[in-house]
């Protein structure tokens, strides 16, 4: 092998070892001190990718499997080389061969269809088929919680959903939206075409291995970071707005009989909440409203619950006669003392105190 090594020095990459932390701060305190080494005291594992253009998927697919314990400080080799890639530890994006028992983790072969399962059916990159199978251990060192804890596995599938999973579809050419239409703007701030941007420029007068490994490095710095940011908002504000939301709809009915107006009780990220959660809890009718408290200013709020995540269109916006109005006007109009305003579109309104909010939204209810 380390013939093969020398003769095949100017096609291949060697990125060593990078020691990942044990919390999000000493982690993104050092990620952009990871470096390009020879020394390491113990023969590390290795780990192969291809070398030359690099995606999003195998740079965060390497990022995390050097963040287990079987994997931990490994020495990553980029190439094609087939004899140099039969001989490491894993392989990805790479080798044509999905063999977990053997940590070959490509996904270019005909035939190809994994998925991750558990509701999710979007063709798996290879970064996804690190995070299938090591996910969960990356999750539960990461929070510091036995690998059987449930919000262990409760953030295995946010993350996934939130995160990785945009990652398997761009890499794998899979549309957001079923329409032949062309989109109606241009979007290239995903991680994945920042991760592309990294690979060297055409024009660049150094085009040697070394300078790419420099740039794959970047690359692999700029994904698990965010990544890694990714955990750290799930574990640390998701999950637990999530228990708030739960608990609120809980209770709705006690804000108002017919169950579609929802106070929330505490400033929290909610909207993504109420579209699982009403599955889970088998809400019926859907949520309309929910009222919450501006912590700005101690106004209070009457917002619209959006058809789904991803559209501005409401479920029942505000009545139009309101649209636009504001204050005094606006209370004239809605016949409800302490009007604010109700936005343009509809989808939120103010109201100076909780009472007037829930007057507004229940009268929402009946326009």
């Amino acid at each position: 092998m380390a013939a093969s090594l020398l003769f095949l020095r100017s096609r291949i990459s060697l990125i060593l070892p990078f020691s990942p932390m044990p919390n999000f701060i000493a982690f993104n305190s050092t990620i952009s001190r990871l470096t390009f080494s020879t020394a390491s005291a113990s023969p590390p594992k290795q780990i192969g990718t291809h070398n030359g253009t690099f995606h999003c998927d195998e740079a965060l697919g390497c990022f995390m499997i050097g963040l287990t314990s079987k994997f931990h400080g490994a020495q990553i080799i980029r190439t094609r080389n087939l004899q140099v890639l039969d001989t490491l530890d894993a392989v990805l994006d790479v080798g044509g061969v999905y063999d977990p028992r053997t940590e070959r983790f490509d996904h270019h072969q005909k035939g190809f269809d994994e998925i991750l399962g558990n509701g999710f059916t979007t063709k798996l990159s290879s970064a996804g088929l690190v995070y299938k199978h090591y996910g969960i251990e990356i999750i539960a060192k990461a929070i510091q919680l036995d690998e059987g804890h449930p919000d262990v596995h409760s953030l295995f599938s946010a993350v996934y959903r939130n995160f990785v999973e945009a990652v398997d579809a761009i890499d794998n050419g899979i549309n957001r939206y079923e329409t032949n239409q062309p989109p109606r703007y241009v979007n290239n701030t995903t991680l994945s075409s920042r991760i592309s941007r990294l690979n060297l420029n055409w024009y660049d007068a150094d085009q040697s291995p070394e300078k790419e490994d420099q740039a794959f490095q970047r690359a692999m710095n700029l994904a698990g970071g965010e990544f890694m940011d990714c955990i750290h908002f799930h574990a640390k504000s998701w999950l637990p707005a999530r228990s708030v939301v739960m608990e609120c709809l809980a209770t709705r009915k006690n804000i108002d009989s017919s169950g579609e107006i929802m106070l929330l009780t505490m400033s929290c990220p909610w909207k993504l909440h109420i579209f699982e959660l009403e599955v889970e809890m088998k809400i019926d009718p859907v949520l309309k409203y929910v009222i919450y408290q501006d912590k700005r200013n101690s106004k209070w709020r009457v917002q619209a619950v959006a058809v789904s995540p991803d559209k501005f269109e409401s479920r029942k916006a505000l009545p139009s006669h309101w649209r636009g109005l504001t204050d005094d006007h606006l209370s004239q109009v809605a016949g409800i003392s302490g009007c604010v305003f109700v936005h343009s579109s509809g989808f939120i309104g103010g109201n100076k105190t909780y009472e007037g909010a829930l007057a507004m939204a229940r009268a929402s209810l009946l326009a």
